[in-house]
């Protein structure tokens, strides 16, 4: 007990109290899953804990890497690196940053059962020089260890140790701990309270190292699901910023007065993934192990009809599972399957497949317009020879559906974040599941030749022949149907006029620290 009030006294006094202090009311369209940054490879959860926790580096306003807890670094071999970390920085409860807390945190994060290991893919040990340098050493030569660490939080291990929290949780497999509740890191926002699924209260860290942009001092972080709540939260002033309006509502917001909107397209491409595994979750023979039957899916359905109706014109419609932002992306690889209910039916006859029973796994959460889509495509999927049943629930009743290989079909967004680079979802996704890759292999797929490309890809410190060998499979990706890409997704932040400066960068995360009140 007497830790605890010792760490809440601390958090109180890095705190001010200051006349004009403004409180940002972030209605959400989903809560986070956790305060722990490892338990969930959710770029969601993420980019919210960015506000507390910090990483060695991290991206600038134009998705550059800067410094952030080490001030700069070299490579001391062809598998070493060595990073020399600020000096003067202070943990929320007031304890110092040092190597020893980095050393902690990626042990953490590296351990066998962390969720988030497969973000640190080369990671082979890390030993402290001082108490301001610490070396990483890789498996090999790996040209995107900067790409990793932008998301690899770090933690006070003296915290981590006095609440037995040493050891990673897993939203997945349901293993909670204090780090689940409870936070300490160094960013611009100290955690005050979290009550999952109602709010999360943030309070400017006066003690941060670096100077926000921003003048907000509180934020309070509540979800609010429903789209309909949530348009009628913006209009009464009830929340006065969402990362997640949606399209239909635009215009009616637009129109209102003492409310803008900020638009663009953002890096995640939504698609869908197939269960490959010999069966179906209900035991049935899995016919999507034929090409002939993923070809099918992939011309039962409308992509301009998706476009224009389902997301209201606002998405951009997508042939390729990256986008043209991401490196490794050709234009050719771009190309959308054409709708063709007809040719899907001969395909499926083909295969001794016609009627086609299976179920589509879609969460209420994720994604923009998700349920509307996840409903037209069973529609369009209905008329063109499959037999499909909608399973759609809140992420966290499906995550262990997918997780666990229990989808026959289902959505999935990707925005190949922290890494920037199509890199990241030939690991994750695409390459056949190991301790460290196909973390997000929920289909149990495996093509040996496109895990070869990947494995050279790896430790090719040539950019140009790195990006080749990428988007070669890609392209064997694309033809196998591994993934059948959808849209990028639009992103619409809609908020209080009241606030004049605000970043939104295409990796759709908001960064409060920079989001600007007017006086």
């Amino acid at each position: 007990m007497l830790k605890k009030l010792t760490l809440a006294a601390v958090v109180a006094a890095s705190l001010t109290t200051v006349a004009n202090a403004e409180t940002l009311k972030w209605g959400a369209s989903r809560d986070i899953y956790s305060v722990d940054p490892y338990s969930y490879g959710d770029s969601y959860t993420l980019a919210f804990l960015n506000h507390v926790y910090e990483g060695l580096v991290r991206y600038d306003a134009k998705l550059q890497i800067e410094p952030a807890l080490a001030t700069s670094w070299e490579t001391v071999s062809d598998t070493v690196w060595r990073f020399h970390l600020r000096k003067g920085v202070k943990f929320h409860n007031g304890a110092d940053f040092t190597a020893d807390d980095v050393l902690a945190s990626l042990t953490r994060v590296s351990d066998p059962v962390s969720p988030l290991r497969g973000n640190l893919p080369a990671y082979k040990s890390a030993k402290k020089i001082d108490d301001f340098t610490i070396d990483i050493e890789l498996v090999g030569p790996y040209p995107l260890l900067l790409n990793d660490l932008t998301n690899i939080h770090v933690f006070d291990a003296t915290w981590l140790a006095d609440n037995n929290s040493l050891k990673p949780t897993d939203v997945g497999a349901q293993i909670e701990g204090y780090a689940t509740y409870n936070a300490n890191g160094t960013g611009p926002f100290v955690l005050e309270s979290r009550v999952p699924d109602s709010k999360t209260v943030l309070n400017r860290n006066t003690s941060w190292w670096d100077k926000p942009q921003g003048n907000v001092d509180r934020i309070e972080f509540t979800p609010i699901t429903s789209a309909a709540t949530r348009v009628a939260a913006l209009l009464s002033g009830e929340i006065d910023f969402t990362e997640n309006a949606p399209a239909q509502d635009l215009p009616r917001l637009a129109a209102q007065p003492g409310l803008k909107i900020m638009e663009r397209t953002d890096l995640r491409t939504v698609m869908l993934g197939f269960n490959r595994k010999p069966e179906l979750a209900n035991g049935a023979d899995n016919k999507f192990n034929d090409l002939r039957v993923r070809q099918a899916f992939a011309h039962a359905l409308d992509p301009k009809l998706i476009q224009k109706r389902i997301m209201r014109g606002k998405s951009r419609t997508a042939g390729a599972i990256i986008a043209p932002d991401i490196p490794g992306y050709v234009e050719a690889l771009d190309a959308v399957v054409p709708y063709d209910p007809d040719l899907s039916k001969k395909l499926l006859a083909e295969a001794g497949a016609s009627d086609l029973p299976f179920t589509l796994v879609c969460t209420t959460d994720a994604y923009v317009n998700e349920e509307e889509l996840c409903q037209g495509l069973v529609n369009m999927l209905s008329r063109a020879g499959f037999k499909p049943q909608l399973d759609i629930a809140p992420t966290a009743v499906q995550a262990p559906k997918r997780t666990g290989g229990l989808a026959d079909v289902y959505l999935i967004g990707w925005a190949n974040e922290p890494m920037l680079d199509s890199y990241s979802i030939l690991l994750q996704m695409i390459r056949t599941k190991t301790d460290k890759a196909g973390v997000f292999n929920w289909g149990g797929w495996s093509y040996p030749e496109i895990d070869d490309l990947v494995m050279k890809a790896s430790t090719e410190l040539d950019r140009a022949k790195r990006l080749a060998m990428q988007t070669k499979a890609l392209e064997m990706a694309k033809q196998e149907i591994v993934m059948l890409p959808l849209h990028q997704q639009p992103m619409a932040w809609v908020m209080s006029d009241k606030i004049d400066g605000i970043a939104q960068l295409a990796d759709n995360k908001p960064r409060h620290w920079l989001t600007h009140f007017k006086q």
